[in-house]
C-alpha cells in the first residue's frame, strides 16, 4: 500500500530526491574540465604565498604538495565517487535518508557558516584587486584599516550577491570559459617573474639549469624560514595540507552531488586535473609569484595582498584574474549558502534566503582576517564536515558488511536521529580537543575525528535500530527502486543529446581563443628565457603586460561568443526551433 503511494506521487518528486538518470551521466572529460576550472581560483594566490611566509623548505614544497595532492584525489576515487555512482544521490538527499531530518537541517547550518566564510574570503580577494585601482594601502590585520576599503567590499559584495540572487547559471556558463586562461596565467606570472628573483640571488637573470632554479627557490622563495625568522613547516605539514583542503568535499562527502553523474567510479581520479595543476602548479607558481613581487617592491612577502602580487607577475591581466576568479568562486558558494538556508526556512524563496546570507557574507568579507588566515580556516571547515562523512561511509560501506541495516532510520520512519547527532557532537568534540591538546599537527586532524566518528555511529547505530532486520520496508524500497528506473526509461526515450556546434565560425573562434593563450604562454617564455639583463628583461615584461592583455581580452571575447553560440543551439533544440548561427 505504501509502495502505491509513493508511485502515485513520484512524477511529482523534485528531481533533486531521484537519483540521477542514465542518461543524464557524463563521461571522464567532463569531469576533467569541472575539477581544473574549480580548483583553480583567487585563493591559489593566497595559499601559494602562505606557505612561502610559513618558511617551508623548496623540497618540502616540491614533493609534499605533490603527496598531499596524490592523497587527496584517491581520496575522492576510493570514498566519494564509489557512494555517489552507488547511489546517484547528492549528500544532503542521502543525508535524509539515513539520518532523518533533524541531523539534515543541522547539516544545513554547517554548510551556511562554511560556505559564508569562503564566500566572504573571495570577496575580499576581489576587492584587493579593486582597491589596488583606487590605491588603497594593502590590508594586513585582521580589521580593515581603511573605510575606503569597506567601501570597496561593500560595491564587490552587493555585486556577488545579486549576481547570486538573479543570475547565477550565466555566472556558472562564464566560469567555464574561464579555466583554460587560469591554466595559462598561473604559470605565465612564474615565468615573467623568475629573472626578477633569479638576479637577486644569483646576480644575473638567466637560468642555466634546474640547479639554479633550486639555488633561487631555496634563497628567495621557500627558505625554510617563517615570517618572524624562526624554521617554518616542515614536509609532513605541507603533505597535510595539500589533503586536508578539500576535506569538505572528499571525506566530507560534498562532491557527491558533482560525482554523482559519473558513469563510472574510476572518474574520482579526474579530480587530478585540479589537484595536480590547481593546487600543485598554481601553489608553486603563486608561491614564485609573491616573492618575485617582494623582491621588485623591496618589501616581505607578508606585506602582500593578492591584488599586489597579481598586478606585478601579470599587469592589467592580473586584476582580470583575481576579480573574476574570486568573483565566480563566491558567487557558487554564495549559491549554496543560500540553497542550504532555503533548506532550513522552507517558506522563503530561494533570492530570500540568498539576500540574508549574502549581507552576512558582504559583512565578513570586511574583515581581512577571512583570507589572511585561509589555510586554517579551511582546515578547521573540514573538520566540521568530516564526521558527517564519516556517519555517510560508515552506514554505506560498514553496516552490510557487519550484518547492521543500512537506511535503518527511514524504515523506522524517523525524524531525529540520536546516533548521527551524537556521534557527530562527539566528533566535533574529539577533533577539537585533538586540536587544543595540540596532540598532532591541526592538518591531520581530520583523519582520527573520521575513524572516531565511525566508531561512535556504528556502535550508537547498532543500540538503536541498526541491528534489526526490516524485510517489509526493504522490499517496499526496492519495488520503488525499480519504478523509479521505469520512469527513467521513460524519460530517457524523450531527451535529446545536446547536439554539438561544429559551424565554420565557431571553429573559428576557438582557434582565435587557443591562438591568444599560446602568444600569451610565448611571451611569458621570452620574457623568462630571453632576457639577458635588466634592461632587456624590463621591456619583455612590459610587451608581456601590454599584449598579454590584449590577448586577455580577445580570449574571453572570443570564448565567451562561442559559448552562447553553442547555448543557442542547445535552447533552439530544446524548443524544437531552427537556429541561425
Amino acid at each position: 500500500m505504501k509502495a502505491e503511494t509513493h508511485n502515485q506521487n513520484f512524477a511529482g518528486m523534485s528531481e533533486e530526491q531521484l537519483p540521477i538518470p542514465k542518461h543524464k551521466l557524463h563521461s571522464w572529460t567532463h569531469f576533467m574540465g569541472l575539477y581544473a576550472g574549480e580548483h583553480v581560483a583567487a585563493t591559489e594566490f593566497v595559499i601559494g604565498a602562505t606557505f612561502v611566509a610559513l618558511g617551508a623548505q623548496i623540497m618540502d614544497i616540491l614533493l609534499g604538495l605533490l603527496i598531499g595532492n596524490i592523497l587527496a584525489i584517491l581520496s575522492w576515487t576510493l570514498i566519494t565517487t564509489p557512494i555517489a555512482v552507488e547511489t546517484r544521490l547528492s549528500l544532503y538527499t542521502y543525508l535524509h535518508k539515513i539520518a532523518g531530518g533533524n541531523m539534515t537541517k543541522l547539516y544545513n547550518w554547517a554548510n551556511i557558516i562554511i560556505f559564508i566564510v569562503i564566500s566572504a574570503a573571495m570577496i575580499t580577494v576581489s576587492s584587493t584587486a579593486v582597491r589596488f585601482l583606487f590605491d588603497i594601502p594593502a590590508q594586513l590585520n585582521w580589521y580593515p584599516t581603511d573605510p575606503w576599503f569597506v567601501m570597496v567590499v561593500l560595491g564587490v559584495g552587493v555585486i556577488v550577491v545579486l549576481v547570486a540572487m538573479y543570475g547565477f547559471n550565466a555566472v556558472s556558463d562564464f566560469s567555464g570559459i574561464c579555466a583554460p586562461w587560469l591554466f595559462v596565467m598561473f604559470p605565465c606570472g612564474a615565468l615573467v617573474l623568475m629573472p626578477a628573483l633569479a638576479e637577486s640571488v644569483l646576480g644575473y637573470t638567466t637560468l642555466g639549469g634546474w640547479s639554479d632554479f633550486i639555488q633561487i627557490g631555496s634563497q628567495s622563495v621557500w627558505t625554510g624560514v617563517n615570517a618572524q625568522g624562526e624554521p617554518g613547516i616542515g614536509l609532513l605539514e605541507v603533505i597535510g595540507f595539500a589533503w586536508a583542503a578539500n576535506t569538505i568535499t572528499h571525506f566530507g562527502l560534498i562532491d557527491m552531488a558533482l560525482l554523482r553523474y559519473s558513469k563510472k567510479k574510476s572518474y574520482g581520479l579526474c579530480t587530478s586535473s585540479g589537484m595536480l595543476f590547481g593546487h600543485y602548479i598554481a601553489w608553486i607558481a603563486a608561491g614564485i609569484m609573491g616573492a618575485g613581487t617582494a623582491v621588485l617592491l623591496k618589501t616581505s612577502i607578508t606585506s602582500l595582498d593578492p591584488g599586489d602580487v597579481a598586478f606585478h607577475a601579470l599587469g592589467l591581466s592580473g586584476f582580470v584574474i583575481v576579480i573574476v576568479a574570486g568573483w565566480t568562486t563566491a558567487n557558487a558558494n554564495l549559491y549554496r549558502a543560500g540553497l542550504a538556508a532555503q533548506a532550513i526556512f522552507h517558506n522563503h524563496s530561494l533570492k530570500q534566503t540568498t539576500l540574508v546570507v549574502g549581507i552576512v557574507t558582504v559583512i565578513v568579507a570586511c574583515f581581512p582576517f577571512v583570507f589572511s588566515k585561509m589555510l586554517p580556516l579551511l582546515t578547521y571547515a573540514g573538520l566540521l564536515v568530516v564526521p558527517v562523512g564519516a556517519i555517510v561511509f560508515a552506514e554505506h560501506f560498514i553496516f552490510p558488511r557487519i550484518g547492521l541495516t543500512r537506511y535503518w532510520v527511514t524504515y523506522r520512519k524517523l525524524t531525529h536521529s540520536t546516533p548521527a547527532v551524537a556521534s557527530w557532537g562527539a566528533g566535533l568534540v574529539f577533533g577539537f580537543g585533538l586540536n587544543a591538546l595540540d596532540i598532532i599537527s591541526f592538518y591531520y586532524l581530520f583523519v582520527p575525528t573520521w575513524i572516531f566518528t565511525i566508531i561512535v555511529y556504528t556502535l550508537m547505530a547498532k543500540r538503536y535500530g541498526a541491528a534489526e532486520q526490516y524485510p517489509e520496508e526493504e522490499a517496499e524500497l526496492l519495488a520503488f527502486e525499480k519504478k523509479v528506473e521505469a520512469f527513467q526509461a521513460e524519460q530517457a526515450k524523450a531527451y535529446k543529446m545536446p547536439v554539438k556546434d561544429n559551424t565554420t565560425f565557431s571553429k573559428w573562434l576557438h582557434i582565435v581563443a587557443r591562438a591568444s593563450l599560446t602568444i600569451t604562454l610565448l611571451l611569458a617564455g621570452n620574457t623568462m628565457f630571453f632576457s639577458p639583463d635588466m634592461a632587456t628583461y624590463e621591456e619583455n615584461r612590459g610587451t608581456f603586460y601590454n599584449v598579454g592583455f590584449a590577448c586577455t581580452v580577445i580570449y574571453f571575447a572570443a570564448a565567451y561568443w562561442a559559448m552562447r553560440r553553442r547555448k543557442a543551439l542547445t535552447e533552439a533544440q530544446e524548443l524544437g526551433q531552427p537556429v541561425l548561427l
